[in-house]
């Protein structure tokens, strides 16, 4: 594990932990739509290092841990952080959008940066697998992040979760985007691959906002 992925691993574990046993800091550093209308846009990023339940943060924080090593290799640490906080803050501005109407919206979660992270790694490595446990099978990528994308659509309309579903849509978007920013050759190298994980986010993010 490096350290700069160390660093943002405690940096969510200390507000989680803090957050969970704070309600106060809870609520004042989580997405929060009335809030960030009057001009507290510090949540944008603050309410990514939050997360709803121990569950929640192992999830993404074990999602990371597989997908940043090719996106560190590929672009550095400077352009591994800007994807991560590209991811974030995309991530929120697009759950800003679709509850941009419902002041009391709130939502946590580092599922913007991450799944920036994820589909940034399959862009760059689309042959890479994970095991998922206690199933001890391979698992391709862009499968994964696929399945992902859909439980998502599934998250944004039937579940009262606190988690920002939306994000996900906006994180997976900019991770496409800004990975073709820093690698141009992607579009030659990887053109199936991008039309099929654009399609898949763009179709979720249509579903999601017809059931909205």
């Amino acid at each position: 594990m490096s350290f700069l992925l160390l660093v943002i691993i405690l940096a969510n574990a200390a507000f989680t932990y803090r957050g969970l046993n704070d309600y106060s800091f809870f609520e004042k550093y989580k997405f929060h739509v009335g809030a960030i209308r009057h001009g507290e846009h510090y949540r944008l990023i603050t309410g990514a290092f939050l997360h709803a339940g121990w569950g929640h943060f192992f999830f993404n924080m074990i999602t990371l841990y597989f997908f940043y090593r090719p996106v560190v290799a590929y672009t550095g640490t400077t352009g591994f952080l800007l994807v991560y906080f590209g991811g974030m803050i995309a991530g929120n501005v697009l759950a800003y959008y679709f509850h941009q109407h419902q002041a009391f919206y709130s939502a946590v979660g580092a599922s913007g940066a991450v799944n920036a992270v994820v589909f940034s790694a399959i862009l760059f490595n689309p042959d890479a697998s994970i095991i998922i446990f206690p199933v001890p099978i391979p698992i391709p990528a862009y499968l994964y992040a696929v399945g992902y994308l859909l439980y998502t659509s599934f998250g944004m309309k039937n579940l009262n979760d606190n988690i920002g579903h939306e994000a996900h849509f906006g994180g997976a978007a900019a991770g496409i985007v800004l990975s073709v920013i820093l690698f141009p050759s992607l579009v030659k190298f990887r053109l199936t691959m991008l039309i099929i994980l654009s399609a898949v986010i763009v179709g979720g993010m249509l579903y999601a906002r017809k059931k909205a």
